[in-house]
């Protein structure tokens, strides 16, 4: 009876349900009371009741806001579901008056008196469909309570959206479910009704030219093992052509990939002695984009362009902006207990946007990879999203997921799993394996990503030690991937025509929907995130 008591204590309120045996004489103001109670044979129940009080509840259903066959908007669908709280409450205290009258009627059964001027057939007869019906009764109260807390439940989602800063289009709205009566929740609804309309996100048209704040970050852009001496990894990062190799010390160069001379690609040439030697003439640069070595003629002061570049945590890392780098670096190791079992590189035709949409969202799983690792999953009723009030990071529910958006293109995430394809328990907490995936989505060009994909895990270690299983990694998360890039890719063609992918958000994008207010505001140059700042 706790979500019986809370929804009385909140007087609040979707669908009727029938009512009891027990009719009641409606009194002036329309509201049923207890003072009047008939029986199912007409008798008049005593009006001194020491419980009239607790029920003396107005019948809300005169009041329910009239919806039908209109398309509600957050804030309608926010007062329908009081009002569904209160006629549950109302419908609650009736079911409790029913047991409490019902017992009554056994209590006057029972009595001495009565037994004189009843045969005991008759008496059995009485109790048997006493007990009938007060079981019927009880029944009721369990599931008028199990409604009232998914009335509440769904109460609290709907003001979740009206506080979301994306549905109030940026204005704080402050929409308290504590009213304690319907007139203040009344005049509540008015003034957000007279609040200025949600301001939606409108990601449609051809990608613009990427903001000069998105590229003030660090971006990891190869793995550590993918760079031996003497090698190298051509990239393009925010249209620009650059290619990263290792200098005489070791460590890491990015420098752009055109030779100052000839404008010949570098990457078509080789790494000697730790400078990168362009194929055409032999121009040596190194990571600094010094022209140390220039062959059949007078060596000049030439230098070609060169970022900021590190490594750390067996990840190649550059800064691509034109502010000075942060002194520090994210760790992106998988938490511990986890091994790293496959590193995979993937070059992908999608705007990169599109691609952390897709990776931000699960609630697509059942639908769409169901060949993979969500064969054989449920689709839930409801999917939710659960942060804190304005953090990149939170779980799904009811998927044992935990996962974070990392700035500026990172995606992490960890997965409660007995087995590849089979959800167990609730909460990442719950599961006894998990899996641990890192995802980089670096903007190699407004309709080109260069993914990254890091796949660890906390059980099975024997399997980094099985002969040519990183071409089963590879197999597997190809499989995944295709299952999602037709849809992208889709996606896309329906954007660059001017369609809106994000055109009507609901609580499980919630994840998603911060990625764009975030990235909006960095373009805009109004809300820079760091990674020493805690996300929540």
């Amino acid at each position: 009876m706790n979500a019986i008591a809370t929804a009385s204590a909140l007087s609040l309120p979707i669908s009727f349900y029938p009512s009891t045996k027990f009719k009641s004489k409606r009194c002036a103001k329309g509201g049923f009371r207890i003072l009047a109670i008939f029986g199912e044979q007409g008798g008049l129940v005593d009006k001194k009741n020491p419980w009239s009080t607790l029920f003396d509840v107005e019948d809300p259903r005169s009041r329910i806001p009239q919806s039908k066959g209109k398309f509600l908007d957050v804030y309608h669908s926010l007062e329908v579901a009081r009002f569904d709280i209160q006629y549950l409450d109302w419908r609650a205290r009736q079911d409790v008056l029913t047991i409490m009258l019902l017992h009554e009627k056994v209590v006057e059964v029972l009595n001495p008196l009565a037994r004189d001027f009843k045969s005991i057939g008759t008496m059995k007869k009485d109790l048997a469909d006493l007990q009938d019906e007060l079981s019927q009764a009880h029944k009721q109260v369990h599931i008028s309570e199990a409604r009232v807390s998914a009335a509440l439940d769904k109460l609290a989602y709907m003001e979740a959206l009206v506080n979301d800063r994306l549905l109030q289009g940026r204005d704080t709205i402050e929409a308290t479910s504590e009213s304690p009566s319907p007139s203040t929740s009344r005049e509540s609804l008015d003034t957000i009704r007279r609040k200025p309309p949600r301001k939606s996100l409108d990601v449609s048209g051809p990608v613009q030219q990427y903001s000069p704040h998105l590229k003030n970050f660090w971006y990891p852009v190869a793995f550590s093992n993918d760079l031996k001496d003497d090698t190298m990894v051509p990239i393009d990062c925010f249209d620009k052509p650059w290619v990263i190799f290792r200098g005489k010390d070791g460590k890491p160069g990015c420098v752009q990939n055109t030779c100052a001379h000839r404008a010949c690609p570098l990457d078509l040439g080789s790494v000697n002695e730790g400078r990168i030697r362009c194929p055409y003439h032999g121009w040596e640069y190194s990571t600094n984009g010094k022209c140390e070595k220039m062959p059949s003629t007078r060596l000049l002061d030439i230098k070609i362009k060169s970022l900021p570049c590190l490594e750390q945590d067996g990840l190649i890392w550059i800064w691509p902006g034109s502010d000075p780098p942060t002194a520090t670096l994210p760790s992106l190791l998988p938490p511990q207990g986890f091994q790293i079992h496959a590193e995979i590189v993937m070059e992908l035709p999608v705007e990169h946007g599109l691609l952390l949409d897709n990776l931000l969202d699960l609630a697509h799983a059942p639908f769409t990879h169901t060949s993979t690792f969500a064969k054989g999953w449920s689709v839930p009723s409801l999917v939710k999203f659960l942060t804190p009030a304005s953090g990149l990071q939170g779980y799904w529910d009811p998927y044992p997921i935990d996962m974070e958006f990392r700035p500026p293109c990172m995606v992490l995430s960890t997965i409660g799993i007995s087995k590849p394809g089979k959800l167990e328990g609730q909460s990442t907490q719950q599961c006894s394996t998990h899996l641990h995936q890192l995802h980089v989505c670096l903007p190699s060009s407004r309709q080109k990503t260069r993914l990254l994909y890091r796949m660890s895990l906390d059980f099975a270690p024997v399997l980094k030690h099985v002969p040519f299983i990183q071409y089963l990694w590879r197999h597997f998360a190809d499989k995944v991937l295709n299952e999602d890039l037709r849809l992208v890719l889709g996606q896309q063609d329906r954007m660059l025509n001017g369609e809106n992918v994000w055109n009507w958000p609901v609580i499980y994008d919630k994840l998603g929907v911060r990625y764009r207010l975030w990235r909006e505001g960095v373009e805009q140059g109004i809300n820079k995130s760091t990674f020493n700042e805690p996300s929540s």
